[in-house]
């Protein structure tokens, strides 16, 4: 299958549980632990927060603990200190990313878009996995830094849920994008609204409500299970087609089987 060249377009990639298996808040709460960032206590409590905002989808309550929490693991700290956890970081997320949405930004490249990783996480970690997976760049949460110091305030939208609508869009005015030529990739509920955003929107190993609209609106939905094999459900429409075109159609019938819904 040969994309259609779209100079004026972009793919925008979710990070967790999409991009990589798992999560990256782990990773990062892992190694700062390990570098005596942060307590035992502490990693245990955000291992929890990230199990059940996995489970709940992320209410607004959750999403303010885990935007607090980003903040305050930073609050006071220097920032070349926090920069430097990349070294530890960066081959671990690597090594999390999955070869099919590899290929996917792949083939996006090849197609003429530019492609971007979009996270709530922070952009110290998001930034250097995109550079690292030649994607153009990447839309995170940023830290205030005054003096070389995290303040614990934020120094722009929290990139979640309309703040990735926001800062997407206004990436869109800037570079010139046709958000209707775009394509989104997520595994959450919480993206609605950024899927709803662009032209094509793709459902990966996605949560019961992401699942459950994305049959409803005819979106591709596609399964990566145990051992990076994928599935990939039946879509009718001509639009829906298109949106795999990116990769996901070729990836799920080479490595997996049709299915008829996910649950």
């Amino acid at each position: 299958m040969t994309d259609q060249v779209d100079n004026g377009a972009a793919a925008f990639f979710d990070l967790d549980r999409t991009l990589i298996a798992g999560a990256s808040t782990m990773v990062f709460g892992w190694v700062a632990w390990r570098n005596d960032l942060t307590s035992t206590r502490e990693m245990m409590s955000d291992a929890l927060r990230t199990v059940e905002f996995r489970l709940t989808g992320g209410s607004d309550e959750m999403t303010d603990l885990v935007r607090d929490r980003i903040l305050e693991a930073v609050e006071g700290r220097n920032r070349e200190d926090v920069t430097a956890l990349n070294d530890e970081i960066l081959p671990r997320l690597l090594s999390a990313v999955r070869p099919e949405t590899r290929a996917v930004v792949e083939r996006h490249h090849e197609a003429g878009r530019e492609t971007y990783i979009v996270s709530a996480s922070p952009v110290e970690l998001v930034s250097p996995l995109a550079q690292a997976l030649g994607m153009t760049g990447a839309i995170a949460t940023e830290s205030e830094v005054v003096d070389g110091r995290y303040t614990g305030r934020l120094s722009s939208e929290f990139c979640y849920g309309i703040g990735k609508v926001n800062r997407v869009r206004k990436l869109a005015d800037e570079k010139g994008y046709d958000l209707r030529l775009c394509y989104a990739y997520s595994d959450s509920s919480s993206d609605l609204p950024l899927l709803e955003l662009v032209g094509h929107p793709v459902a990966v190993n996605p949560d019961r409500t992401l699942a459950r609209t994305a049959r409803e609106r005819n979106w591709p939905i596609v399964v990566f299970a145990r051992r990076t094999k994928a599935t990939l459900t039946a879509v009718s429409s001509a639009a829906g087609a298109a949106a795999i075109g990116a990769g996901m159609y070729a990836l799920g019938r080479r490595h997996g089987r049709a299915i008829g819904a996910v649950s």
